[in-house]
């Protein structure tokens, strides 16, 4: 009775609800529900049947899911739930291996462990907008799912704030697929990144539903702050631009990440009792569901992960029991007294750096990395994706730049190759994975709208010459994107270019604005994926010369010290305040390099908590970040789903806080690779998380030093 009284009275006051006065009713009924202050405009709710459309596979079904893309009635006018539709499946597919023989339908899936047969799920969605502190002028957006297999009795809730820069659904595969088939409400946020997008020549920007307008007066996801003289001079010198809300909302919002997910756990709690509370004569309702009685999991994957672990440490009402993530986008707190040693290797004291330190430096020097003789052949997509001539062109402006050494091309790619594991502490175990991400522009967009966000710049300050815009595939010149594309954006886009349609653009090519791929760069006069634009991000990350390692000055030095003023802002405490938490992460990540992330928050962990810390750490062999690509040839047959220790964890989480299971001692888990031909992956391949872990494959913190076994 304390405890409820007690978490009744922070609902009321702490939340933003209003207290009942009536002192004929019970003391655990004295609180009504009212919408939190930070909700911003209306409440959308829809209700879905479990068999036209769904929440979880948007009527699809599994076999939907794993089939082709659904299609628009009028491409140029989507309706909003048919763009929610391709949005869900776009989603689910691009963070879960859906591939025949990748363990889709029988060790993970929506039909796996499921009451339906295809994995549909009946039950209640609610959407809206919401604002945290002085950042009110860009909208978040938050969603509440509640199944019909809720029960409020035994209330569970589950957070899903969305991977990488993902829209609402963003997360639906991961922690949303667990909780929904769990019977847990699922509250999702896109933490203020989003597939928001403004066409700056146009001025058309999407509802919250992803349909698009060109009234200013409508709230929509994102758009630009210029006013119409500053919007007509952008497009004369610049046309054809896009916007982006993760890029350019001007208010970094990872440094709310945690913010926003106590909110959407907030916004989950008014929602429930508006569905679950006691009715008052007057049609309002008490609260009767309360983080007291409300198992809560702070979840999901890659960026998501980072705003569930920053939004434990900060905390303070007690909303989350437990945290179950996995691959999370965390930057520490540098500790220099921690070290981290993987087997008899030397120990690495250099790590924590911050995402936007060690992107850019593979922005730089992986282009040319990718023909370093141990991986040109090997990695796959390197061919399909890569330019060739413009990687040994990459290697001879670095090496014209006295930045790698070597007198030929092997030589040179492997230096690039050297810097980047000995100098930025990247694992060997990325090497064959960086080709694609590379070709696919991962490290370039992370680095583009990373500084953007962090140093709080808008799209007009266009940061190293920088821009987004739909692109000529023969030439690479700026070109309008198609209005097909445009309705689709909402649905097709993961918030970050190069994406649906939408491409990274250097300005400041030689000749014309170009796709950054297939840029010349004035220095070099070669098309060397737009290097000058790239050492212009690394200058900033060092706040140096990237080149000649002088000091940089005025405007630039200016904008490197506003990006690291940011980068403080998001760094990681590593106090989880006891809290029981398990982080999964696969050995070969190469978008997120495990030694300036789950090691080292590993390690900080240890260190803040001691013998009170709740926080086991998981490192799988042979799983790296994006299991979409393991459909693939060449990916098939080397490595495994992360995801299936993703949900493995959060199994291991709830049965410790509701039966008070033991969760197992951190360790690394070894797993066997499908092989040649891929033939069918089975539990064989994926053994479980281990109760006992042999004492060699046990993770520990002893003397200040994270001891990793090979």
């Amino acid at each position: 009775m304390q405890r409820t009284l007690l978490y009744l009275f922070i609902t009321a006051s702490t939340l933003g609800l209003s207290a009942c006065n009536d002192s004929d009713k019970d003391d655990d009924n004295a609180a009504l529900n009212q919408p939190p202050a930070f909700l911003s405009g209306e409440v959308h709710h829809n209700r879905y049947d479990g068999s036209s459309n769904d929440l979880l596979t948007a009527g699809l079904g599994a076999s939907g899911l794993a089939g082709s893309a659904p299609a628009f009635a009028d491409p140029l006018n989507p309706s909003p739930e048919e763009l929610r539709t391709l949005a869900i499946y776009n989603n689910y597919r691009a963070l879960v291996d859906t591939s025949a023989n990748g363990g889709y339908g029988t060790l993970f899936g929506p039909q796996v462990d499921a009451q339906d047969s295809e994995g549909r799920v009946a039950g209640d969605e609610y959407l809206a907008f919401m604002t945290v502190g002085d950042n009110n002028s860009v909208p978040v957006t938050a969603m509440v799912q509640i199944p019909d297999s809720f029960d409020p009795a035994n209330a569970c809730m589950v957070t899903a704030p969305s991977s990488g820069s993902r829209g609402i659904y963003g997360a639906i595969g991961t922690a949303g697929e667990w909780g929904l088939k769990k019977g847990c409400a699922v509250v999702y946020t896109d933490k203020g990144s989003g597939t928001g997008a403004d066409n700056m020549a146009t001025g058309t920007t999407q509802r919250i539903d992803g349909t698009l307008t060109m009234d200013t007066r409508e709230p929509v996801q994102f758009r630009s702050d210029l006013s119409a003289a500053e919007r007509a001079a952008f497009n004369t010198a610049t046309p054809d631009r896009f916007a982006f809300k993760h890029a350019h909302s001007k208010v970094n919002p990872e440094a709310d990440w945690g913010q926003y997910v106590l909110q959407s756990i907030r916004f989950g709690f008014y929602v429930l009792n508006e569905q679950f509370g006691e009715e008052t004569p007057e049609g309002g309702h008490r609260i009767t569901v309360t983080p007291a009685n409300t198992l809560v999991i702070a979840s999901s994957v890659s960026n998501g992960g980072g705003a569930s672990v920053r939004a434990a440490e900060q905390d303070s009402l007690g909303l989350i029991d437990g945290v179950a993530v996995s691959e999370p986008n965390v930057n520490p707190v540098v500790d220099s007294s921690l070290s981290i040693r993987q087997g008899s290797q030397p120990a690495i004291t250099g790590h924590s750096r911050s995402l936007f330190d060690y992107t850019t430096a593979i922005a730089v020097y992986q282009g040319c990395a990718n023909r370093a003789p141990n991986v040109r052949d090997d990695a796959p997509f390197n061919a399909a994706l890569n330019n060739v001539p413009a990687n040994e062109n990459a290697c001879a402006a670095l090496a014209a730049k006295g930045l790698v050494t070597g007198a030929d091309l092997d030589a040179r790619a492997a230096d690039a190759q050297r810097i980047l594991e000995q100098d930025y502490g990247i694992q060997p175990e990325q090497n064959l994975v960086a080709p694609s991400h590379f070709g696919a522009n991962v490290a370039q967009s992370i680095a583009m709208t990373y500084a953007n966000a962090y140093g709080r710049f808008g799209v007009e300050d266009r940061l190293c010459g920088l821009s987004f815009a739909a692109t000529n595939a023969s030439d690479g010149s700026v070109m309008p994107l198609s209005a097909t594309q445009e309705a689709a954006l909402f649905s097709a886009s993961n918030g970050i270019p190069p994406t649906a349609g939408v491409n990274l653009v250097f300005d400041d090519a030689t000749g014309m604005p170009t796709n950054l791929s297939l840029s010349t760069s004035p220095s070099s006069g070669l098309q060397d994926y737009g290097l000058d634009a790239l050492l212009c991000l690394r200058s900033l990350a060092q706040n140096s010369d990237a080149v000649s390692g002088a000091a940089l000055s005025g405007a630039a030095s200016a904008n490197a010290t506003r990006i690291a003023d940011g980068i403080e802002k998001v760094r990681a405490t590593g106090d989880l305040q006891g809290k029981p938490a398990i982080v999964v992460t696969g050995r070969a990540d190469a978008i997120l390099p495990i030694n300036h992330t789950s090691r080292p928050y590993y390690g900080l962990n240890q260190k803040i908590e001691g013998g009170s810390s709740g926080l086991r750490y998981y490192e799988v062999l042979h799983a790296h970040h994006l299991d979409a690509f393991n459909a693939f040839p060449g990916f098939d047959a080397r490595y495994v789903p992360l995801h299936r220790y993703y949900i493995q964890a959060l199994d291991l989480m709830y049965d410790h806080l509701k039966q008070g299971s033991a969760l197992p001692p951190s360790q690394v888990v070894r797993t066997t690779p499908r092989g040649t031909g891929a033939p069918a992956l089975t539990a064989a391949n994926v053994p479980p998380i281990a109760a006992a872990p042999d004492a060699a494959d046990r993770i520990t913190f002893e003397a200040g030093e994270v001891r990793i076994p090979d």
